[in-house]
């Protein structure tokens, strides 16, 4: 080796502490926006949910409504024909006008309200009912099932609190 050639010297292989303080900087700027989108997706998803099954239950109680008043299913005079509680919706009624008596079906299964805190009770204990002579400014069960809301005291992203939808 002659006297002016020159050794490279051993370089440490890896990251300095600078480019791992600019990657982590980095990274936590990208978990700051990306954590706020994701439970807007979970909030998105869940009212999406009560959407349905809100109309899915309404649109049950007014087939009930309408097989009540064609005669399908029978009813006291003075009733308004509205189902006496959620569950009739799944178990079913007798057809008032067949001899044989078959069963009515409005619902497959009652959904649950996707609000609902507690997962240990049954679904129709998850929503609040509305009878048909409570006022819709104060929504209170009786004899009837007019209507139902979400026990939710939350606001969805379009503003309106759950319980209102």
């Amino acid at each position: 080796m002659s006297r002016g050639s020159v050794i490279p010297a051993k370089h440490a292989a890896g990251f300095s502490y600078i480019e791992m303080m600019v990657t982590l900087l980095i990274l936590s700027v990208l978990a700051t926006i990306a954590i706020p989108a994701v439970e807007n997706m979970v909030q998105r998803r869940k009212e999406a949910e009560l959407r349905e099954a809100l109309r899915e239950i309404r649109t049950a109680i007014d087939a009930y409504k309408v097989a009540a008043d064609t005669g399908k299913v029978a009813k006291v005079e003075g009733e308004s024909g509205y189902p006496r509680k959620l569950e009739d919706l799944v178990a079913g009624v007798e057809d008032a006008k067949d001899t044989k008596r078959p069963k009515i079906y409005f619902m497959r299964r009652l959904p649950r309200d996707p609000f609902a805190v507690n997962a240990d009770i049954p679904a129709a204990q998850t929503w609040g009912r509305r009878s048909y002579a409570s006022p819709p400014t104060a929504p209170a069960a009786g004899d009837d099932v007019f209507d139902v809301y979400s026990f939710s005291t939350a606001v969805g992203l379009n503003g309106i609190p759950h319980r209102e939808w």
